[in-house]
């Protein structure tokens, strides 16, 4: 996909005969002047102001002279490919941002249809954004395109797809505790590919992981308040005070006085119940507060191999570029894996970060991650499709230098704090 770096609107002033109006609306905005020609440079929205404006003082014939002069700059209809699952969510659960991107100008339409790339986790669609019934100049197409691809890198870095095992009836009924999760049927019935922001995939896969634990059925009568968030690391709120009739949150059964178990947080289980969160996960499940060292699901066997070089990433020009290499072998799955006994397939993969002082902090940071398990696990590829591989888990990576967030590269200014928060959620910091 390729991305517009800068727009320069070129302008004949031949074209208007008032030339005291022309340079009065041009006063505000960077401009050159070669003979009768004028070149403007601004961002997008300060040129698609000055289109309108324009608009308003010349004939539409003239108007066609104002274009974009760019190497990288697309016809009004130019596709752009984005992965099916991001496009799916982004109809579904971003329609008012959408609408705000595309005003009374333009709709937008997927090829093919989305519902045809309904099974396909690796599934590309071409998005294309099609003119309403309203006069349009070239300038206005590609504004509105560069504004799409912007917020689609934007959605896309922050999203996580994965599996989880749910029974098709409650698909909708968790649909309604976790609205910011897009819930998508899959080949087998009883597992369902969510789509959603880190955070809220954190806590639907905390919530399901306490109700098995207590009971074969999802209690449907919880509010999303009071499905267990595993990024919440911060003091918990007041807890309720003791009384005979206090209910354990993950049996949901009175608790018996010579079987509570109350954290530092204050918050009190089963002493039963606890145990077996606490084998899962260490982590108190009303609020999160990590108690001991968080373990993972990685194979063993793998290494992390770090590297320099001297060129550098986009958007940190003045460093390095630190090189990660992982390597995890192939081998059989154990009891912690979604197929014991089962073979999976290893994975060679690499990954960049700048050689910054936050980059090196955040290289730290990772190797702990590395050593306790928590960067790879087995299950199925978003990517490919295939099960029974090892995949990453919930941490993201930059696999790519260029190409931005939705090429899992760079620039991406927000990238290590973003993953800082993830490293955070699971007790390193």
């Amino acid at each position: 996909m390729e991305f517009i770096q800068d727009i320069t609107a070129v302008i004949d002033a031949t074209a208007y005969k008032d030339l005291h109006i022309l340079m009065k609306i041009l006063q505000p905005y960077r401009h050159e002047k070669t003979g009768s020609i004028y070149k403007v440079g601004g961002t997008y929205e300060e040129l698609e102001q000055l289109s309108d404006r324009l608009s308003d003082c010349c004939s539409p014939a003239a108007q066609q002279r104002i274009c974009l002069q760019d190497e990288h700059a697309s016809t009004c209809t130019k596709s752009v490919e984005v992965s099916a699952d991001v496009m799916a969510y982004i109809e579904q659960k971003c329609t008012k941002e959408l609408r705000k991107i595309l005003g009374n100008r333009f709709d937008i339409e997927t090829q093919p249809n989305l519902r045809a790339a309904h099974y396909n986790p690796s599934s590309t669609v071409q998005v294309i954004l099609r003119p309403c019934n309203v006069p349009l100049y070239p300038v206005h197409a590609d504004l509105v395109r560069q504004r799409f691809i912007t917020f689609y890198q934007r959605t896309a870095s922050d999203l996580q797809v994965t599996l989880v095992t749910v029974s098709p009836p409650y698909h909708k009924k968790l649909q309604r505790i976790f609205p910011y999760v897009l819930f998508k049927p899959s080949h087998n019935k009883c597992e369902v590919t969510v789509i959603g922001p880190f955070v809220h995939i954190a806590k639907l896969k905390d919530f399901l992981l306490q109700n098995t634990l207590s009971s074969s059925k999802i209690p449907v009568n919880k509010s999303p308040a009071d499905a267990p968030s595993s990024t919440t690391l911060s003091s918990s709120p007041k807890h309720s005070k003791d009384n005979e009739d206090e209910s354990c949150p993950i049996c949901m059964e009175p608790i018996l006085t010579t079987e509570k178990k109350t954290l530092q947080c204050k918050h009190s289980f089963c002493r039963k119940c606890l145990k077996k969160a606490f084998e899962y996960k260490p982590l108190c499940p009303t609020c999160g507060q990590l108690y001991g060292i968080l373990k993972g699901t990685q194979p063993d066997g793998g290494r992390m191999n770090v590297t320099r070089d001297t060129s550098s990433l986009p958007g940190y020009e003045e460093y390095g570029t630190i090189i990660i290499q992982y390597y995890i072998p192939s081998g059989i799955q154990k009891g912690e894996h979604r197929n014991p006994g089962q073979p999976y397939e290893g994975v060679s993969r690499t990954a960049y970060l700048p050689d910054s002082p936050e980059g090196r902090r955040i290289l730290k940071l990772l190797k702990q991650a590395f050593d306790q398990k928590l960067i790879f696990t087995v299950g199925q590829s978003t990517t490919s499709g295939r099960n029974n591989v090892v995949t990453w888990n919930d941490i993201h990576h930059k696999t790519s230098k260029h190409g931005g967030p939705t090429c899992y590269g760079y620039p991406d200014p927000d990238y290590l704090s973003r993953v800082r928060d993830e490293l955070k959620v699971k007790g390193i910091e």
